[in-house]
Formats: C-alpha cells, structure tokens, sequence
C-alpha cells in the first residue's frame, strides 16, 4: 500500500513541473508602488479591481478621486493604475488609490520635465504678491514674479505691492508653458519659470532683431516714465519721451494694457531695447518751421508750468516755451504766481529751432516798441539833453 501511495504522489510529474517553470513569477502588491488591474465592479462609493486574479483590491472614499475625475468615465472591464496603499485590510482586500496613483504620475512627469528641461503647460489656481500658486494632486507649484514673462510681468508705479497683487489675480485660471527650475522632493513642491520657458525663443528674436526695424507688439506695462511693449518673447521700453512728439503727461493716455501697436526699434543693448512710437508718424516739427515764425505773435492755452518758466500750447503736437526772463519786465522767481495751467494768453515767437524741437516764446516782448520808435525816442532824450546843457551855459552867462 506505501509503495503504491509513492507511486500516485511521490513520483516526479515533468507535465507539472514544465508547466510551474512557465508561468509568470506571482507578484503580490506592496504598499508604495503602483499596479494595473481591471474594474469588476463600481459602487456608489467603492470600486473593486481585479488584480491578476491573484487578489482583488478596493478604492474608496476620497482615495477614488483624482484630478483628472477618473471615477466619473470608468465602465467595467476598464484597465486602470492605482496606487497600493495597504497589501491587504481587514476584509483580505487589497487597498488602492487612484488619488495617489494620480499624483505620483504627476510628479514622475514633473520631475522627468525637470531632469530633461522640457516646457510644460501649468494652470494657475491662486495668487499672492510673490507670484502665481497652482495645485495638481496634491503638489504645490510657485511662478514668482520675477519668472513671468514679459507679457505677464506686473509692471506698475512704484512696484506698489497691492496693484501688483491686483495684476497677478487677473492671471488665476490662466494656462501657462513653464519649465521646471527646482524640485522639494521632501515636500513635494516645485518652482516654475515661464521666462525659462520662452529662454530659446527670446535669444533667436533677439539675434535677428535690428535697429530701425518696425515691430508689432502688445502693451505689456504702462508707468510713469514710459510704455512696455512684449513681442517675440521680448520686451522694449517707449520711453515717454518717445511716445509723441508733442508734450506727455500721462502714458496711458496713449493705450492700455494689451493693446496692439506697432512700434520702431531706436536701440539695442544686451537684452534692453529702446523703441519708439512717434518716429513712426511725420514729425510735426517740420511744419511747424514754416508755420511758426520768429516775429510772429501767437495766442494759445498754458500746459504746463516748471521752474524754469511755462509752456504753451501751440497745436496738438507743439509747444513753446516762455523763460522766467521772458514773462515780464520785472524779475520772476515763480511763473506759477503770474500764470496758470489752462489759461489762454498772447505771446511773441523769439526763436525757432527745429532741428532741437523748441521754440522761444515771450509775453515782455509784447509790451517793447519796434526798433524804429525805439531810436526816434533815444534821439529825442539826446536832443533834449542837449537843449538842457545849453539852455545852462546861457543861463551862465547871463550871471
């Protein structure tokens, strides 16, 4: 009887063991990485995977939503990737995440971006003073200030922290193209920079661009001494000198942020571009030397007042300066205390110079006598004075 139960289940079965030799290796899950299996079933509140037909693992509760809303298109049959989180919990399931299995795709992609320097597209979802915030499962990004892009970069009078803050908020929701620039493995945040994004395009726009080119461009910053301008990954300043050939006050008067308009380059150094908008209409100047002639009396609205005397308006591009000298006969400290911002008066042209954009004006001069009275009345002081002298021998001699 031994020798036959020896013979049934103690003999060598090569059919069996071929069979063992070809079968894969049985893998069981283990917590912290990342497994395939199939749904078999989808409850309100849990799903249940097939894992190889080793096990069955289960995703519930907040575990079953990632960033991408998975849950919501999943069928059975489906082939999904979770995260193992437990090997087995109390009912012999193994416990898995789709949540986790989301963020740790996430940031395999960041951290391969990272390592490869490859542009990747970020949505903002918040704003502080420092920069733009962005959240994708879980992992915290930052795009400070100084990383945006000319386009987005917040620009305004006085750097005042709260306009700032008010600019960058209009670009929450925003899509960005960014490159990873540093990775806090412990954690799990990252720094992003859209300028190192757009590093390569801007170094090609600025090998190709030229000195007395014309580009189109969007208002990208509107401050007290100027206007920038974005276009080709770069940005150039319109000084406020270079806005218009007639006086500027204000910049914005002239555009508005994300304005298009067409612009000239006037000049290249580094990475800082001076360009110019008035160079790209006639400049009025050069009517204004055949309209406006030393001698001539003008009539116009003060526009301004310095200390150096007060500028009137000759036409919508032009204007002449009165000199402290030359508002009145006697010496004036202050031109404010003589004339105002707005008020219309009469003065004389004194000189004309187009080539320096000025033109002299003044308002004593309204007042002198032409050349010709001028030297009547010293003659007549001299014949009188000679009158007088002799008028004094005679009365001499009679003595």
């Amino acid at each position: 009887m031994a020798t036959q139960m020896t013979k049934i289940f103690g003999d060598p079965n090569p059919v069996m063991d071929a069979l063992m030799k070809e079968s894969p290796e049985i893998v069981y899950p283990q917590p912290g990485t990342l497994i395939e299996g199939t749904v078999t079933d989808i409850h309100k509140n849990k799903i249940l995977v097939d894992l190889g037909g080793i096990t069955t693992g289960i995703i519930a509760g907040k575990e079953a939503h990632d960033s991408h809303n998975t849950v919501k298109e999943l069928e059975s049959g489906d082939t999904i990737s979770a995260y193992v989180i437990e090997s087995e919990n109390t009912d012999g399931l193994v416990v898995l995440s789709l949540r986790r299995a989301s963020q740790e795709k996430s940031w395999n992609m960041f951290v391969d971006a990272y390592e490869e320097g490859n542009v990747i597209k970020a949505t903002t979802n918040e704003a502080n003073k420092g920069g733009l915030l962005l959240e994708v499962d879980g992992i915290k990004g930052f795009i400070p200030v100084s990383q945006l892009a000319p386009m987005h970069y917040p620009r305004v009078n006085g750097a005042d922290s709260n306009q700032i803050l008010k600019r960058l908020q209009k670009l929450v929701g925003k899509t960005f193209d960014v490159k990873v620039i540093n990775v806090d493995h412990d954690n799990g945040k990252l720094i992003l920079s859209e300028k190192a994004a757009m590093r390569e395009q801007r170094e090609q726009a600025l090998k190709k661009l030229k000195v007395g080119q014309k580009v189109k461009g969007k208002i990208s910053g509107i401050v007290k001494f100027g206007i920038f301008v974005a276009f080709d990954g770069l940005e150039g300043l319109v000084h406020i000198s270079e806005i218009a050939w007639g006086h500027v006050k204000d910049p914005g008067e002239f555009g508005k942020i994300g304005d298009e308009v067409e612009v000239l380059v006037i000049g290249i150094e580094g990475e800082k571009i001076s360009l110019s908008m008035k160079r790209l209409v006639p400049d009025p100047w050069v009517e204004a030397a055949k309209t406006f002639k030393a001698g001539s009396v003008v009539e116009g609205e003060i526009n301004k007042i310095t200390q150096f005397g007060a500028f009137m308006q000759l036409s919508d591009e032009i204007n002449g300066l009165i000199h402290l000298s030359e508002i009145s006969e006697e010496p004036i400290e202050d031109a404010s205390k003589v004339l105002t911002v707005g008020e219309k008066v009469k003065a004389k042209i004194i000189s004309v110079d187009p080539e320096e954009h000025r033109i002299g004006l003044s308002i004593k001069a309204l007042n002198e006598k032409p050349a010709e009275e001028k030297e009547t009345k010293e003659d007549s002081k001299e014949e009188d004075d000679t009158k007088s002298e002799e008028h004094d021998e005679e009365e001499k001699k009679e003595e």
